[in-house]
């Protein structure tokens, strides 16, 4: 048995790990610096043996690299499934499925810093595909704006209609949903999808690239000019009579059980939230901190709540509660596309840990898409746009962080 450093990347695991205690660890190496719980591995194979809370959290850390425990045979016993054949034999093991006996493992004290890798050189951006564009080409630029920003104010925007297919915020989701899928083996031929539009977009988009068929089911008032769309990207559209996405589900469920289709559902797919803390949130950190600022607040969107929830959970846990998270909703009775009210039900609201949520009318949006358009020159969505009309109408000082998921393009 030995200690090293190996590359993530190169591991195999068994397990999935629970979301919480995956979060536990998370805080806890972002906040001391320091790994002290090697992974264990099968030296043989790198299938990942124990450690799987730490694996996923440096994971999600972005790190390259895990200090592991190497174990050969013979030198572990088990007892349940072996794991190893379990991987072998494509199966997924459910947590607990397995257990080491007979390892005795030591502590280690590793700085995360050691771990991280820096991004590859770009060179001259290049790219062989739009998937390779996309990934390749985060982080999406973060700029200070006029708007809002005036004596004891500061306010940075994270523009994500830099993402190439919907130009939303919504292809990070759309591609975390997809490639989850098919390391679980579960992709399928067909999705289905129930959206407001950008992530349908940005799902249409990627099956074509994959070669799927695509079907996007489209809540009541959506603009049917969206439509144009999806038909250049040969999805087809179900108009439904619910008035917000998560009111479909169980149709769209039905329909895919009939059909043999996969329903990714942004709405309780973990994906839409990890990608956001495994990117959206790292990128946004380390570009306040070149800039030279230090976020006082972070505004943002309630949709399904992914992004927002995340980015909250990563500052909150580096900076405490001196960085102030403010969730916007659409003003009862307004519709504004793309957010919805908070009490329809968001999976991970709960780890945005909100300190305030602000009601936005749908005439307050358009009024902040004007705004920013004449101070800065760029036209922002509907949900960017109630971002601004949130910062307009509260007395929030130092630097405030927001994410603006679209631009008004479409």
């Amino acid at each position: 048995m030995r200690i090293e450093l190996v590359d993530i990347d190169g591991l195999r695991s068994p397990v999935k790990a629970d979301l919480g205690s995956v979060l536990d660890a998370y805080r806890s190496i972002l906040r001391t610096g320091i790994v002290e719980e090697p992974l264990i591995v099968h030296d043989g194979d790198m299938v990942l043996l124990g450690g799987f809370h730490t694996y996923e959290a440096l994971d999600l850390l972005s790190a390259r690299r895990a200090p592991a425990l190497l174990l050969k045979d013979g030198e572990f016993r088990v007892s349940g499934d072996d794991p190893l054949s379990a991987v072998r034999d494509g199966r997924i093991l459910e947590e607990g499925a397995f257990s080491l006996s007979g390892v005795v493992v030591p502590r280690v004290t590793v700085r995360l810093s050691d771990l991280l890798g820096g991004r590859d050189g770009r060179g001259r951006r290049v790219y062989r595909s739009t998937v390779e564009l996309m990934v390749g080409d985060w982080p999406t630029p973060l700029v200070r704006l006029n708007f809002g920003s005036d004596e004891g104010r500061e306010v940075w925007a994270k523009l994500e209609w830099y993402n190439p297919f919907s130009c939303s915020v919504k292809d990070r989701v759309a591609w975390a949903m997809i490639e989850d899928a098919a390391r679980r083996g579960c992709l399928g031929d067909a999705f289905y999808e129930a959206t407001s539009t950008n992530t349908g977009i940005a799902l249409a988009a990627l099956s074509r690239v994959l070669g799927r068929s695509c079907r996007i089911y489209l809540p009541k008032g959506t603009p049917a000019g969206v439509d144009a769309y999806f038909r250049a990207l040969g999805a087809r559209v179900v108009r439904g009579d619910e008035p917000i996405t998560v009111q479909m589900l169980d149709r769209i469920l039905d329909d895919a059980r009939r059909d043999g289709a996969v329903v990714l559902n942004q709405f309780e797919n973990d994906a839409n939230f990890k990608v956001h803390l495994k990117h959206t949130a790292h990128e946004l950190q380390e570009q306040l901190e070149a800039a030279g600022v230090r976020p006082d607040y972070l505004v943002g969107a309630l949709g399904t709540s992914g992004h927002l929830s995340a980015i909250s959970f990563h500052l909150k846990s580096l900076y405490g509660d001196s960085v102030k998270v403010i969730g916007v909703q659409p003003a009862p009775g307004s519709r504004i596309p793309g957010i919805r009210r908070i009490e329809t039900g968001m999976k991970w609201v709960a780890y945005a840990q909100l300190d305030d949520v602000v009601d936005v009318t749908a005439e307050e949006a358009l009024g902040g898409i004007w705004a920013v358009a004449r101070s800065d020159g760029i036209l922002i969505g509907p949900s960017s746009g109630a971002i601004a009309a949130a910062v307009r109408k509260m007395d929030l000082k130092g630097t405030v962080a927001v994410v603006m998921p679209d631009n008004g393009l479409k």
